[in-house]
């Protein structure tokens, strides 16, 4: 069963498909073809050309005549900049774009509770360094075999890496019990 509900909001239109009780909401936040209420608008075409000032229904007509779509990239004092472009391939590279940008990323560090010196101080900068960039990081210290018998001293190195991130992290997690801990950025 599929349905079409138009809702004007602030002048943006947002669409809502309902198939098979999934909702999707595209909301539409330029201009786009025949939306355009401007009498005239400065031209970009889709070879990045700039045309000038053009009146609105000839670029409407240069847009169908490419089989792209006349958008408008910002609202101008006189007139608003449109650009011919594929609105679709703008809307899902804008998408793309904003996915890369918005995840922070978890960095998982796995460590022995015999762990060197060397290996330790590695893992703290590569840590640093992470938590600088805005990731958080994730410690998990591994236990095998007889290593179980040393539970104090894996917590212990839990502590001294909590310990050691304090000035750049704060901790979101300890797990003294699953020997997990978890740092964010301050």
């Amino acid at each position: 069963m599929k349905c079409c509900v138009t809702l004007a909001i602030l002048a943006f239109a947002k669409y809502c498909t309902i198939e098979k009780e999934e909702i999707i909401i595209v909301i539409q936040k330029q201009l786009i073809n025949s939306q355009i209420k401007s009498t005239q608008v400065f031209l970009i075409d889709h070879e990045n050309n700039n045309r000038g000032l053009m009146d609105t229904h000839e670029a409407l007509q240069l847009a169908e005549s490419l089989e792209l779509d006349l958008v408008v990239v910002s609202e101008g004092k006189d007139a608003p900049v449109a650009k011919i472009v594929n609105y679709g391939k703008l809307q899902y590279q804008k998408k793309k774009r904003q996915g890369h940008s918005a995840k922070p990323t978890v960095k998982e560090v796995r460590l022995r509770p015999n762990v060197g010196v060397a290996d330790y101080n590695l893992r703290i900068e590569q840590a640093v360094g992470w938590l600088s960039k805005g990731d958080s990081v994730k410690f998990v210290i591994r236990l095998r075999g007889r290593e179980h018998q040393y539970r104090e001293q894996a917590g212990e190195l839990l502590e001294r890496i909590v310990n050691a991130l304090g000035q750049v992290g704060k901790v979101q997690s300890l797990d003294k019990r699953s020997l997990v801990a978890q740092v964010i950025p301050a």
